[in-house]
């Protein structure tokens, strides 16, 4: 009798319900319970951020990264949720962080090495398993890097000031290839051209077609970006990305063709010493049989797409800020004549150009071009206290740090920010640690290069008041002016030829 009382099937549970209720009511309450449940289940994370919501919260996450764009969402999510939170990138755990303390620990532990983005978008760009990059497998990234240290310091680092001096001159000299007909320079083609020329020279050294590739990069840079978080469903469809696959395929091409030139020279060259350098070594690694021919090509397409995808940026926008802060132009014009007079820069020119350093370092942090960078843990860890499972990705917010800590005037452009040693913690331009950018000391030097050569030419001048701060700009992988948008072209004043360094 008791356990009749007790079996569940013994009753018809709908009679249990007061006739009142509609019978779809039960089967609602049901359902409705539990989705509550499922929803409890996966919202127990400690770290702050969006609900999961029965679903719809990893959606929801997603869809704005690809809409805003990754740097914007990142902006977004830190001001709603705090500098430590978590949101979903492609169904996966992702956190966003912008806490120096926090960026410390993943930069400088091993096992954050790696870094995120779908396969199927990296896959199509090259980059899976392939170059520097975003080469997300640590074994095969670990033996590429030692070929990119090598070719981004010592020697090379030496001779790079000699051959981005030249390449300057020599554009600057060619300026009406990149002015109007209204006098303005288009500032932007001028640096990529310059970056490309200087890359190709100390790389590759084969002769090319500048102002062609250059738009080739921007365009691989376009499809590179747009891809890179794509869900798996994107590529089923091949009319949504056949125009990116193209602008990937025509800079692949001209760089494979760059590059059989190259072993044809090797080939036939009486002395080898004179073809040495960053691809040859690569060429050389790839008949051992160390890396493959398409990890070669990739490598040689990512050092040559390196700068004029970013630092090409960065010193435009600080011609723009210089451009509205002539004390600071004043102050770099007075250090130029007292370090370097009327000759060309020279490597040990570097350590002294102090104003001209803090300047970079100043427009770096105010209005970073890379402001953001991607990581995945490789093993279970704990972080400022939060849970970190293995296999989580992670975005830290450099750009947001910048102006959150320790700068005594962080919304402001000015060098009192580097007036006293800023601790490395604090700022991060360039990260550190295993996976810190390979070409962060001669990105530098080549920044200061230009600087210091152009600025000894012309005084710079934005148009119509333009400035950096009303400038519009995309803010995704990295943060670009809009090119689509007018005025971001700059007026070169001749300096006078007898006071060359007077403003």
């Amino acid at each position: 009798m008791v356990l009749e009382m007790l079996n569940p099937t013994h009753y018809n549970i709908t009679s249990m319900v007061p006739e009142v209720m509609p019978a779809a009511t039960m089967p609602i309450l049901l359902l409705t319970g539990l989705l509550l449940l499922v929803w409890n289940y996966e919202d127990t994370s400690s770290i702050p951020g969006p609900g999961y919501c029965m679903g719809i919260g990893p959606l929801l996450s997603h869809g704005r990264f690809l809409w805003m764009g990754i740097g914007s969402a990142c902006n977004y999510y830190n001001k709603m949720y705090g500098e430590f939170m978590r949101v979903w990138i492609c169904g996966e755990e992702t956190l966003i962080i912008s806490k120096s303390s926090s960026m410390f620990h993943v930069m400088k532990h091993s096992h954050y090495s790696s870094r995120f983005g779908s396969k199927l978008g990296l896959q199509c760009i090259g980059m899976h398993e392939n170059g520097i990059i975003f080469n997300n497998n640590p074994a095969l990234w670990k033996a590429i890097r030692p070929f990119f240290i090598k070719a981004l310091s010592g020697p090379s680092l030496v001779r790079m000031v000699a051959i981005c001096v030249d390449s300057i001159i020599t554009h600057l000299d060619r300026l009406e290839e990149v002015t109007n007909k209204s006098g303005y320079v288009d500032v932007l083609t001028l640096m990529r051209r310059i970056m490309l020329d200087t890359s190709n020279v100390l790389f590759l050294g084969i002769p090319l077609d500048e102002s062609a590739i250059v738009v080739k990069i921007q365009c691989y840079f376009d499809a590179w970006q747009a891809l890179l978080l794509k869900p798996d469903i994107f590529f089923k469809i091949s009319w949504l990305y056949r125009k990116y696959e193209k602008s990937i395929k025509d800079l692949k091409d001209t760089i494979e063709i760059l590059i059989e030139e190259k072993r044809r020279r090797i080939s036939t060259a009486e002395k080898l010493e004179e073809c040495m350098d960053f691809t040859t070594e690569l060429i050389f690694a790839e008949k051992r049989g160390d890396l493959t021919r398409e990890n070669v090509n990739q490598c040689v397409l990512e050092m040559l797409i390196a700068a004029p995808d970013t630092m090409s940026i960065s010193v435009f926008f600080l011609l723009f800020l210089i451009a509205k802060h002539p004390k600071v132009e004043e102050a770099i014009m007075k250090e130029i004549q007292t370090v370097v007079g009327e000759r060309d820069i020279r490597i040990e020119d570097m350590q002294k150009l102090k104003v001209v350093e803090n300047c970079i370092y100043e427009s770096m942090r105010y209005q970073p071009v890379v402001d953001l960078v991607m990581r995945k843990a490789l093993q279970d860890d704990v972080i400022d206290g939060y849970p970190v499972k293995k296999g989580t990705n992670i975005i830290l917010n450099i750009g947001r740090m910048h102006r959150l800590e320790f700068f005594p005037k962080p919304n402001e452009f000015t060098l009192e920010n580097f007036e006293k040693n800023v601790p490395y913690r604090y700022f991060q331009p360039f990260g550190f640690g295993p996976r810190a950018c390979a070409g962060k000391y001669i990105a530098m030097v080549m920044m200061k290069a230009i600087l210091v050569t152009l600025l000894r030419r012309f005084h710079v001048q934005t148009l119509q008041g333009k400035c950096v701060e009303n400038m519009q700009k995309r803010n995704d992988l990295s943060l670009h002016p809009d090119e689509a948008n007018n005025l971001l072209e700059m007026i070169f004043v001749p300096r006078n030829s007898d006071k060359c360094l007077d403003h």
